[in-house]
């Protein structure tokens, strides 16, 4: 069944109840962040599974079994950015740029993250060439990022993404992340099939609980990947 009618069928089912003051109204928002949960846990792994078949991985389940576990360390985070007037007259100077930040630049640590917001921008992701790219908001989409741990399972063919949230002058910017993540026991190795002589490992394998560890020990900014990359591999992140 389609996500969105898992959500819309659900909240039906609640309304059709009757009401019964503050509890029946805490049962119905617990009911709602449960399917939503649900439903984007499912488009995490269906992503996931692509994306093992598109790197001609046998095992297309790789990835999203570890988000599927029942001990999964996955989470979801409600942010609020409230408005934050410019408090300089010079709205290029990078004081105001720096005064608007409302998330500082960072990659998310997990597999993947599942992202939907309001209509209020603010979201930007920093390309190869360290430029920094606005995306544009939309309520009826996601957005998708690449974490660390994935980019450390696919060999670096897909790189997690480094981003930052800047706040609005004048609106309320809201989010809901859904962060992907595996058991804190989950071993964290590149499969095999995308080891080749020509294109070795390039991270050590390790746990995901001993790279939380190492990440909630640096500031938020650092590159946690280079304290798990193989030896001789400097110029891998």
């Amino acid at each position: 069944m389609p996500r969105r009618n898992l959500i819309k069928r659900n909240w039906k089912r609640q309304r059709r109840s009757r009401a019964a003051g503050p509890s029946y109204l805490s049962n119905v928002r617990l009911s709602a962040v449960s399917a939503y949960i649900e439903a984007v846990r499912e488009l995490a792994c269906e992503l996931l599974d692509l994306m093992a078949e598109g790197l001609r991985i046998p095992d297309r389940s790789v990835f999203s079994r570890l988000i599927r576990d029942g001990d999964s360390d996955s989470l979801v985070r409600l942010n609020h950015y409230p408005p934050m007037p410019l408090l300089c007259k010079d709205k290029d100077s990078s004081t105001c740029n720096q005064n608007k930040v409302g998330f500082g630049e960072h990659s998310d640590p997990q597999i993947l993250t599942i992202l939907r917001s309001n209509d209020v921008g603010g979201l930007q992701i920093s390309l190869h060439d360290g430029a920094w790219v606005p995306v544009t908001p939309d309520p009826a989409t996601f957005c998708v990022n690449v974490g660390d741990l994935l980019q450390v399972m696919t060999n670096g063919r897909f790189v997690s993404v480094r981003h930052k949230a800047l706040t609005n002058s004048y609106k309320s910017r809201m989010s809901m992340a859904y962060f992907a993540g595996p058991p804190l026991n989950a071993r964290i190795a590149v499969p095999p099939e995308m080891i080749t002589p020509t294109k070795p490992a390039l991270y050590k394998p390790f746990t995901w609980a001993e790279f939380k560890k190492a990440a909630f020990a640096l500031r938020l900014g650092d590159r946690r990947l280079g304290l798990f990359r193989m030896e001789g591999d400097e110029q891998v992140a």
